[in-house]
């Protein structure tokens, strides 16, 4: 029960889908809510493949069309909180300060010229590789579609419990608190759906390079982070489930014209 009601805490904090329920906020159920971010992933994922399936199999509307649906769906399902993150992470990164004042910028409602242009090539870029890869479309590519909220919220996971706070408050920090050296030993159980489609698909190639592009990616910012902002923020994690995505976007692109091709 508490890990339906962690994954009720997520759908009230990173989803726009309304959840009238009053959730108990202490420790443990935050650290249910996330361990259960992979099952958040898995959600949206299968919301987009879904409809982008509906759209391409079921109806007569143009690729564009559907890969507008989908770009907007992943804009309306996460009510854009991740991509705040982005914005306020953009302005405080390419101010080119120290850690110190980096953090000051972020906690700065106003968003700059940075936040601004960045959030300009996120969504531009993001909607050029759906595009892309709608136009290419194969069976593989619904399941491989899926997959990327579920890396993408796993990083987060990660990063939450192995990144040290930059901050004593925040959104970020209350998660980070309630987290402990167990948190983490759930997530090999989200394989599972992966695998399934692995071994339903028989494309071993592509599951393995989106594997291998989600690590690349964490580490890197599992390295990068502290010393960029001294540590993770609710900003920072925003920031960084948006630049997941969007690089699993772009290696799933890839694959469509080298590996799927």
């Amino acid at each position: 029960m508490s890990y339906i009601k962690g994954f009720l805490l997520n759908m009230q904090f990173f989803t726009s889908i309304p959840i009238p329920l009053s959730l108990p906020m202490d420790k443990g159920h935050l650290e249910r809510a996330v361990r259960t971010f992979p099952l958040l992933g898995l959600f949206q994922g299968a919301v987009y493949s879904a409809l982008l399936y509906i759209l391409v199999e079921w109806s007569s509307f143009s690729i564009l069309t559907a890969a507008f649906a989908v770009w907007l769906a992943g804009i309306i399902l996460t009510g854009g909180i991740h991509i705040d993150g982005w914005m306020d992470a953009s302005d405080a990164y390419f101010s080119f300060r120290d850690k110190e004042k980096r953090l000051e910028i972020m906690s700065d409602p106003r968003t700059g010229a940075f936040g601004a242009l960045s959030v300009i090539v996120l969504l531009s870029s993001r909607f050029f590789f759906i595009y892309e890869i709608v136009a290419r479309m194969s069976g593989l590519s619904y399941f491989l579609i899926a997959c990327i909220p579920i890396f993408s919220r796993a990083v987060m996971g990660v990063l939450l419990t192995v990144v040290k706070g930059a901050k004593e408050e925040g959104l970020g920090q209350l998660f980070q608190q309630s987290t402990t050296k167990y948190t983490l030993y759930a997530y090999p159980l989200y394989l599972f759906f992966p695998l399934a489609g692995y071994w339903a698909t028989n494309q071993a190639v592509s599951f393995i390079f989106m594997v291998l592009a989600t690590l690349a990616i964490l580490f890197y910012l599992r390295h990068k982070i502290p010393k960029w902002f001294g540590g993770m923020t609710g900003d920072v994690l925003g920031a960084s489930v948006e630049g997941t995505e969007l690089l699993l976007w772009m290696t799933l692109w890839l694959l469509h014209y080298f590996v799927m091709g």
